[in-house]
This record gives C-alpha cells, structure tokens and sequence, in this order.
C-alpha cells in the first residue's frame, strides 16, 4: 500500500469520486489509499460538497512549509470526519442538510440527549432552524421530546429504539401510499394499462412493507440487547 502525501493526481481522481457518489471506502480502494487517509483529506478540505482538488493541494503544500499540519477533529465534535460522513449519507438519502446535521449531533452525543440552546451553539445555526429540523425529526419518529421539569425546557433524545421507530412511521407513509395506489386503480378500472400499472406498483409496495415491518419487529430487541454489542 503506497504511503506519504497524496498526489495531485490522486486529489483529481478523489474529485472525479465524490462527483460520481462513490463511498470513501471505494475511493480509497481505487487508490489503494486507507479509507482513513481519503476521509481526513476530504474532511479538512471542504468535505464531500466543497472538495477542489488544486486548492487541497496547494493548501496541503503551504501546510507543508509552515510545518503545522490542521489536526484532525475529534470523531464526535462538529465538523469531525465521521460526522461529515454520516451527515453527507444523510442528505443524499433525502434529508436536509441542517436536519441531519441535528440528528448525527444527536446520534453522537454521549447521553443521546441535547436541548436546543446546545445545538443552536454547537452547530452554530438559529435557533428556528433546529425547531424546524427536531419538528422532522420527531414526526419522522428519530427523535423524542422530554420535558425537564427541573429547569423547564424541552430535551431532544435519541433513545435505543429510535431506528425501530423510525422504520414503522416510515412503513405506514409507504403502506398509505401503495394503498392509494390500489384504490386508484380500482377506480379507473383494472382491464386498462392505468389501472394495471397502479395495481402492480401498489401490491409491490405493500408486500414489501409488509415484510419490512415484520422484519422490524423480529428484530427488535437487537437495540436493546447490549449481549449482543461489541
């Protein structure tokens, strides 16, 4: 596995991966690079959105000189390279980019647990941004409200069950949508191409959220079962 600096060609070929929504761990595997070394250089270069691959290397360079490499940010502070993976992953799944920056905050708290003020402060936004993202992100089942009677603010949690949760409010949105659809069809008549093609998206849809759901509840206690951890 080749060692030292990344070259400049190396940075274009990193370019060309992010345009093409390659994992880092493909990236690197295409360069024979540790994925660790293609996360920080991402990272500490604009992340997934903002990578240019000359500036990286110029920046690179005059770090180079001064002799002060930028240190890595620790895992779970803002910014930090797992966060900016999970946060990128989140957005490309559809969320917006200020929602899944609360919810991997979150995700990587210690206690599972911030009020407002913290993320307002932490991930430096208004405040009406991250009621908007904790609003999503309760009804969408990834985040619970708690009341602190003691000092009579809300707290944001994510708790043990959140994926649990998240995947029956999903499944019940796409269980509406593909009963629906099968209504629609029956409505338009299933001897026409219309009405076939809705019956058979809306059946697909409901016999795969079907066994989703049951998969989930099969499941389950995977989240709370810390036997099973490590």
């Amino acid at each position: 596995m080749p060692g030292g600096r990344l070259t400049q060609q190396e940075r274009q070929r990193i370019a060309a991966g992010l345009a093409d929504d390659l994992s880092y761990a493909e990236i690197a595997r295409r360069l024979d690079r540790p994925t660790s070394t293609i996360s920080r250089e991402i990272g500490r270069n604009g992340g997934p959105g903002g990578y240019r691959p000359q500036q990286a290397h110029r920046a690179t360079a005059q770090r180079a000189r001064r002799g002060t490499p930028s240190p890595p940010r620790a895992a779970g502070e803002p910014g930090g390279t797992v966060e900016k993976e999970m946060v990128e992953l989140a957005v490309r799944s559809g969320m917006p980019r200020i929602t899944a920056r609360v919810h991997v905050d979150l995700v990587l708290s210690e206690g599972g647990t911030r009020t407002a003020a913290e993320l307002t402060r932490r991930l430096e936004v208004s405040p009406a941004s991250v009621s908007v993202a904790v609003n999503y992100l309760v009804q969408q089942g990834y985040v619970r409200r708690e009341r602190d009677p003691q000092r009579r603010r809300d707290l944001y949690v994510v708790d043990d069950e959140a994926w649990y949760h998240s995947v029956v409010i999903s499944s019940r949105q796409t269980l509406a949508a593909a009963q629906a659809a099968m209504a629609a069809a029956e409505a338009l008549g299933l001897d026409g191409p219309v009405g076939q093609r809705l019956a058979r998206g809306g059946t697909f849809l409901e016999r795969v959220i079907l066994d989703m759901k049951e998969s989930a509840d099969r499941w389950r206690t995977l989240l709370t079962d810390t036997s099973r951890c490590g």
